[in-house]
């Protein structure tokens, strides 16, 4: 996981600003922006936290959705190659291709929150 924080159930995506000397963030999967600094880790990630719980307030107050809501579908691009495979794939296991799609996507997920969770 490269220049992310988590907090919460927040993900932030930080990076480095050399002609600030700053380190700035913002929160990712809500439907506003919130933007976060420090001159350091430490206060990057204090500034990350404060920036999180004001937001949970500011929601709450609002009646407000915290995270951003999803449709459940998505556009992906992929080769003619690869989608050719995976649609002989699909059919040979008698699977729509979306079917297909949404259960390797399960099973890649699944493994991923299982390293990320030994991190």
């Amino acid at each position: 996981m490269k220049n992310v924080l988590k907090y919460k159930k927040f993900l932030a995506h930080v990076q480095y600003s050399t002609e600030d000397d700053v380190f700035f963030g913002k929160i990712d999967g809500i439907n506003d922006l919130v933007t976060f600094e420090g001159t350091n880790t430490v206060e990057l990630k204090s500034a990350f936290h404060e920036a999180v719980d004001d937001y949970i307030i500011l929601c709450q107050e609002h009646s407000k959705d915290i995270f951003k809501s999803y449709k459940g579908s998505f556009n992906i691009r992929v080769s003619p190659e690869l989608h050719r495979k995976v649609s002989n794939i699909a059919l040979m296991q008698g699977v729509s291709l979306n079917q297909f799609v949404q259960s390797a996507l399960e099973h890649e997920v699944s493994d991923q929150q299982k390293i990320i969770t030994q991190t």
